[in-house]
This record gives structure tokens, C-alpha cells and sequence, in this order.
């Protein structure tokens, strides 16, 4: 998931497992509650969560450089659309909120050791971070798109085949050009591939795609993949790029370390009742300019 952004000069990027166990009863709003299981040694059901009681601390990870969803604004405070829903969460489970920034490859990498509670991140559910991460439940959704400079020939997702197209480091985008994309969500259809790219260039800047994809067509890159969301911000502010296409829509979920049921459940009911509430609808609203609350077609 990206989206509509004013209001910082980097790009966010989306990233995406949910393995497939139901909370219970747990009803979504129009957004999706799961749990996932696990071969690794679990934690004790609740421990987390105690944990969190205890200190009356909820610790967020999320990026500083990733607006709208997250990033520092002109006080040096953590805002953005990810921002505010973690501090929601947060208000609704009763505890205060500590926002810290690691890498995203060490988010996505699981096994946090405790370094921090929970990924406020746009997370894409995938088959492969369900084998490390739960996914308690999805809270917005969002489009992948391609685009390309002004100056390309290319018109349609076709156009592509073999030229030479960026994605950012394990991020979907990146998954989808490896052919190796697979959402584990229900509902979600089953992702296609219209083309073969003759180089894949991962970056670990969603921002620098955008910097080479505007120096020309070919230049450096033929082509992006990321959020629509994105690609429309940097058109917004001038780029000299054009939107091909949609590459795929996905759901994009909390993440938290494997194990604890009780607090994935907790997270689950906290944002049940944001979707119930029109929370998050407002909240898209505010930072994308548009409701990604709920499934798009």
C-alpha cells in the first residue's frame, strides 16, 4: 500500500502473510480478523500483551520516511496515517504509545526478540512473512501500480516485457516482478503476470525509483512498481511520470510477532471497532484523499 501523500518529500512504499487460523468470534467491518499458527515455539498465550499491561506501554514499529503513512513533520514528530492508527489502537486498548523506527527488512524478518510490540507498517500479508509474523488483522487496502516516464512508448503492463523495472527491497512490488507474489487473505484474486522484466532493480528508497525513473525514459529505469498512492504524489509534485496500470490490489494488515493469540485478539477488536465507527474511513480520508477502508475491486 501508497497513497496520496502532501505532506513529505519520501515515498511510502506497501509491503505485505496471514496464515489462516480465525479468532473466534471476532467480526471485521469490512476488513479481515485472523490469526496465524505457527512450527516455532510460540510464546505463552498472553504474554505479550501482559506484558503491555504491565508497563502500560505499547512499543509501535514504523518508518520515519514513509509519508503519508509515516514520517517526521515539521515539529520532528512521527505523523501520518499509520501514526494516527497505531495511536488509536493504543488509546482503545488503554495504554500509552512508543514509536520506533528499525529497518524494514528486520520488521519483516520476525523474531523481534521484544525489541518491539507491534508493525504499524501497511503490511501486505504474504505466505512468506506468515512463517515468521501473525497477522491479527487487516485494516486497509490499496492498489500497486506501474508507472513509467512520459517519454515511454509504453502504454499497457504488455508494453514492459523486457525492459528494465525497479521495486522496492522486500516489498510486493518486488515479488510481483520475481513472479513470486502470493497474498494469504481471503477474497483476494489471484495475482497475474502480463509481463517478464528483463532486469529487476531492487532499491531500498522507494523515493530514489521515482529520483531515476524522472532523469528520462531508460535513463536508468524503464519502469516502477509501487503504490498507486505514491506514483500519484510524485505526478502531484511535478514528476515527469504517467501511470500505466494496476498491478494488483492488497490488503494490508498489523503485524506482530508469532504467538500470542490473546494480543493479536486484542489488536483484532481494537480495530473491529475503528472499521465499526468510521475511524479508519476518516483517517484514509485525511491522509489519501479517498476510502481504503474496505476491499477494493
Amino acid at each position: 500500500m501508497n497513497h496520496l501523500h502532501t505532506h513529505h518529500s519520501a515515498i511510502p512504499r506497501l509491503r505485505g502473510g496471514l496464515v489462516r487460523a480465525l479468532f473466534g468470534a471476532l467480526a471485521l467491518v469490512g476488513g479481515v480478523s485472523l490469526a496465524a499458527t505457527s512450527a516455532l515455539a510460540p510464546a505463552h498465550a498472553g504474554e505479550v500483551l501482559d506484558q503491555i499491561r504491565e508497563k502500560g506501554v505499547l512499543k509501535v514499529a514504523t518508518d520515519s520516511n514513509w509519508a503519508p503513512q509515516s514520517f517526521l513533520n515539521e515539529n520532528n514528530e512521527l505523523d501520518g496515517f499509520d501514526v494516527d492508527i497505531a495511536k488509536e489502537i493504543a488509546e482503545r486498548m488503554g495504554v500509552d504509545i512508543e514509536f520506533v523506527t528499525p529497518d524494514w527488512t528486520l520488521i519483516t524478518a520476525g523474531n523481534w526478540g521484544g525489541r518491539w510490540d507491534l508493525s504499524v507498517g501497511s503490511m501486505t500479508p504474504t505466505k512468506e512473512r506468515g512463517r515468521v509474523l501473525d497477522f491479527p488483522v487487516v485494516y486497509h487496502y490499496a492498489s500497486v501500480g506501474v508507472a513509467v516516464h512520459n517519454d515511454s512508448d509504453a502504454q499497457s503492463l504488455a508494453d514492459l516485457e523486457g525492459r528494465r523495472i525497479a521495486a522496492c527491497t522486500s516489498c510486493t512490488g518486488e515479488l510481483y516482478l520475481n513472479k513470486e507474489l502470493s497474498i494469504d487473505a481471503p477474497g483476494v484474486a489471484e495475482v497475474e503476470y502480463p509481463f517478464t522484466a528483463g532486469e529487476i532493480v531492487s532499491m531500498e528508497q522507494p523515493a530514489a525509483m521515482f529520483d531515476d525513473l524522472r532523469l528520462g525514459d531508460g535513463v536508468r529505469l524503464d519502469a516502477v512498481v509501487d503504490s498507486l498512492a505514491a506514483m500519484r504524489e510524485v505526478v502531484n509534485r511535478g514528476y515527469p511520470i504517467r501511470i500505466i496500470g494496476i498491478a494488483f490490489n492488497e490488503p494490508l494488515a498489523l503485524a506482530i510477532d508469532k504467538g500470542d493469540a490473546e494480543f493479536g485478539a486484542a489488536l483484532a477488536e481494537a480495530v473491529t471497532s475503528m472499521q465499526a465507527d468510521g475511524t479508519i474511513s476518516a483517517l484514509s480520508q485525511k491522509w489519501y484523499g479517498e476510502d481504503y477502508s474496505q476491499p477494493l475491486q
